[in-house]
């Protein structure tokens, strides 16, 4: 990670050090450890942006107002096999599973359930919610949307219109689950953020300039800012490119439709006086075994999958990996080894934690 060695956490102490900062910050003790939990998973599965490096703005957002914290969501319209889910501005991490639960719930009841849930605080990795619903056995496809969140340019332009609007779908093939997970952006804003904090520099052409140029510099999304301390992206006058040209940026104006308009929580813009973001995602599930096909979709499955992984790579020492594999692999060496953060994410959060009275030794 860049030219100064990462610090390595255990992840153990990590998630006890980070759940005693949510709740010295105000959460009760489960909501704390959920919050924990889920930041030091999407480090463990590789997905630094979506990690412990958000937990400085995740306290700053609770202490402005912007996150609420113990919220129960409300189910607005309940058509039985569909839902629209209010997350009343609570933290993601709390909300978001509570949503999930619902779909889960009635599509293991109906065969299929479509949830729409809006206003709803960051809620990290979405790969997270289809590895929920593959633990039940169902099939599981998420579009999510950021309402008040301008970050990514589309094709063809340099202002910002979307954010990084990531999609995910898990598919629960029996001992070898299939996890598709990523942002409709070329980076996710995270990444950005863990750049600016000295850690993995960011792919050529991630970031284009007012002017048009292309960039890999954070300060073209975050404008001035200081080595440690928060990243205001308003202050930029950059933005993010869209992955895949006209393809990631169609799939991005997607995610507003679905998660942003169909749920009525609100699009990324145009943004005018609203002072807090909110996550929309809408899940499909679907229960293969209602479909009457479990037995030969896992089968079918399972040996298109082996097909796929046989694939003769173009380098020999790097196979041909499915969706959710590599996260696998990290997740066993980060276990193993400890999260690998940047001295100046480490030194934020460290910070965070002294700044609430929170003993930081680990």
């Amino acid at each position: 990670m860049g030219s100064t060695p990462p610090v390595m956490v255990n992840a153990e102490a990590l998630d006890a050090l980070v759940a005693n900062v949510f709740q010295a910050a105000g959460c009760d003790g489960p909501e704390s450890r959920r919050i924990s939990s889920h930041l030091v998973d999407a480090n463990l599965a590789g997905h630094d942006s979506h990690g412990v490096v958000r937990v400085p703005r995740y306290v700053e957002w609770l202490e402005a107002g912007y996150v609420l914290k113990g919220q129960t969501a409300d189910v607005v319209t309940d058509g039985g096999s569909f839902a629209v889910i209010d997350g009343k501005w609570g933290f993601g991490q709390t909300v978001a599973p509570q949503a999930v639960d619902f779909g889960i719930k009635r599509a293991v009841e109906n065969g299929v359930c479509i949830t729409a849930l809006r206003n709803a605080g960051h809620i990290g990795r979405v790969g997270a919610y289809a590895e929920q619903a593959m633990e039940a056995g169902l099939i599981s496809i998420h579009f999510v949307n950021v309402a008040g969140s301008i970050l990514v340019a589309p094709f063809g332009g340099v202002e910002r219109r979307f954010s990084t609007n990531p999609v995910s779908i898990g598919v629960p093939l029996p001992g070898r689950p299939i996890l598709l997970d990523f942002a409709t952006s070329l980076v996710a804003e995270g990444k950005v953020l863990v750049a600016s904090s000295g850690g993995k520099a960011l792919p050529e052409g991630a970031l284009i300039e007012a002017d048009g140029r292309l960039s890999t510099d954070p300060h073209t999304l975050y404008g001035p800012y200081d080595t440690l301390g928060p990243r205001d992206v308003s202050k930029g006058t950059g933005a993010i490119r869209a992955f895949g040209e006209h393809k990631g940026s169609g799939l991005a104006f997607m995610c507003e439709m679905l998660a942003g308009c169909l749920t009525a929580g609100g699009t990324s813009g145009p943004v005018s006086e609203r002072t807090r973001i909110a996550n929309g995602m809408l899940s499909i599930f679907i229960s293969p075994k209602h479909f009457g096909t479990q037995v030969e979709f896992e089968r079918m499955g399972l040996i298109y999958a082996d097909w796929v992984s046989e694939t003769r790579p173009a380098d020999s020492a790097a196979p041909v990996l499915l969706p959710g594999e590599p996260e696998a692999t990290r997740r066993a060496e980060r276990l193993a080894d400890g999260v690998p953060l940047p001295q100046d994410t480490w030194a934020n959060i460290i910070g965070t934690a002294k700044r609430l009275g929170v003993n930081s030794a680990i």
